[in-house]
């Protein structure tokens, strides 16, 4: 009889898609099928009879296939830190472009990939089944301010989450470690969404506790309230602290959405104040299209800006308009 570990896993098995998805599977069955081992063998022992202090007649055999499991479980984890290190470098030449990194995580079935595919025109696996997304897929997307930004889609999370999957996918779980806002997609029309709520941030937390997460996490969240439509619009779904309504169906609330991760993505962004002059519009015009201009005053030769700006950004103004360092306080 198949348990509920072993269940999850032949989802994810049928669902992976990519050679990473494939080797993550595969080790995670392994992990399972070696904590088994010792049981299905010590179980044939009671059925056959065991031979006193020459040890049961299946021990040599189970010696083999935990060598066997174990030899195979070294090499896909060699093969899996490649992958980590390529991702590594996609992340590194990300952050050379670069274009902020937006996380989609939630519980299983919340409509992730629906809402991805709405928000970025992609064409990714959207069922209704559980697991349908195992590999995190990337879009490019423009938000209001002009801004552009990377959606990451990734898998689903469950309540209790076996300690194999947690181990077996941590490189597509990093995807959420880099991001610079995570969004939450929560099913508001499920009974449980409260609960669904509790395990995905337990999950979160866990990752923390795992050293994959810093404990900082909250503070780049937003959180979607998707399936509206199920209740009747977004308009009859209350914003319960600053959680953002939407129908990733109906495409209701996606421009609210939009400005939610706008919004957040600026929050915290240091703010720096620059005098410049009124024939500077080249640097002008990179200001409004990297920073958030927050303030700006015209005097009669002079224009000067309060903006909010990442260090990466920054420091790419400082590289391309040297000039303007000492007018920059």
């Amino acid at each position: 009889m198949i348990d509920r570990t072993g269940l999850i896993l032949d989802i994810f098995g049928a669902r992976a898609a990519t050679r990473e998805g494939v080797l993550q599977v595969e080790l995670a069955h392994l992990a399972y099928q070696k904590s088994r081992l010792v049981r299905l063998w010590t179980h044939l022992e009671r059925q056959r009879g065991g031979f006193g202090f020459l040890g049961g007649p299946g021990e040599t055999q189970m010696e083999a296939d935990r060598r066997m499991l174990s030899e195979r479980m070294v090499k896909l984890k060699k093969e899996l830190d490649q992958v980590r290190r390529t991702r590594g470098l996609h992340r590194a030449a990300r952050q050379r472009v670069p274009f902020p990194v937006v996380a989609f995580v939630g519980y299983t079935n919340a409509g992730k990939s629906t809402l991805f595919n709405a928000l970025t025109g992609a064409d990714v696996q959207a069922e209704d089944q559980l697991f349908a997304t195992l590999d995190p897929t990337m879009r490019s997307v423009t938000l209001p301010s002009g801004r552009r930004i990377i959606l990451s889609d990734t898998v689903g999370f469950i309540s209790d989450l076996p300690t194999e999957l947690i181990a077996a996918f941590r490189a597509t779980l990093e995807e959420v470690a880099e991001a610079d806002v995570i969004v939450h997609v929560r099913n508001v029309a499920h009974p449980d969404s409260d609960a669904q709520r509790e395990d995905v941030i337990q999950v979160l937390n866990n990752l923390v506790r795992d050293g994959v997460l810093d404990e900082t996490w909250p503070e780049r969240v937003v959180e979607v309230l998707n399936k509206s439509d199920i209740l009747g619009g977004v308009r009859h779904v209350a914003h319960v602290g600053g959680a953002v309504p939407v129908s990733a169906l109906t495409q209701e609330g996606l421009p609210d959405l939009l400005s939610a991760i706008d919004a957040q993505l600026t929050a915290h962004l240091p703010v720096i104040h620059v005098k410049l002059s009124i024939q500077d519009g080249a640097a002008m015009a990179w200001l409004y299209e990297y920073g958030d201009v927050i303030e700006r005053t015209d005097e009669e030769a002079v224009i000067r800006l309060t903006v909010r700006l990442s260090d990466n950004d920054l420091k790419r103004f400082e590289r391309s308009f040297p000039e303007y360092l000492t007018l920059i306080a």
